[in-house]
């Protein structure tokens, strides 16, 4: 009985460690919670920046212009948002600081069908294939989605907030789909 209840309980532990790591985005997720906060670190460590998923609460829309405060990305943080098209198709993008320059680029990685990065150092990497892109123009290192660049969202600072237009965004998104752009 003692033999079987140990095997039994050294299999649900396996369970639960194998259900985590797909629940959670898989190889090299470390995702937070929206709401919590990222831990600062040095652009030019090995660190992993740990992406936040933001919501409503915290963008700000006024026409084709949406806003986010610049203090949620200072202090080595990436913020992860999502929008919608004209037909109801959901967008994800990542904004991040690296070394006092703001970046935002589409969230996806459309071989693996991943939605989430982290930053390490001056690179992207996918949570889910661990392909790897640089963060300062997007393009692939290594990996197997490493022919899907990630583009960039032209954004600007403007009294305390990083804006991006609409449009910009929903360009940057299909480009990213598509193989070897640009």
């Amino acid at each position: 009985m003692a033999v079987k209840l140990a095997v039994i309980l050294i299999s649900v532990v396996a369970i639960a460690a194998i259900a985590a790591g797909c629940t959670g985005g898989g190889i090299g997720d470390n995702t937070e919670a929206a709401g919590q906060a990222n831990s600062p670190v040095n652009s030019n460590t090995n660190t992993l920046i740990r992406p936040t998923w933001i919501g409503a609460d915290v963008i700000q829309i006024d026409g084709n212009t949406m806003s986010i405060p610049v203090s949620e990305v200072t202090g080595g943080k990436m913020l992860h948002f999502g929008i919608t098209d004209g037909q109801g198709d959901s967008m994800n993008f990542m904004v991040y600081d690296l070394n006092g320059d703001t970046y935002a680029r589409a969230n996806l990685c459309p071989p693996c069908k991943s939605v989430g990065f982290s930053l390490e150092g001056d690179v992207l990497v996918c949570n889910s294939c661990g392909t790897r892109f640089e963060a300062t123009t997007g393009e692939g290192i290594s990996g197997a989605c490493r022919d899907y660049p990630k583009a960039e969202v032209a954004n600007a600072i403007s009294d305390g907030r990083i804006t991006l237009e609409y449009n910009d965004l929903v360009t940057a998104y299909a480009n990213t789909g598509k193989p070897g752009w640009p």
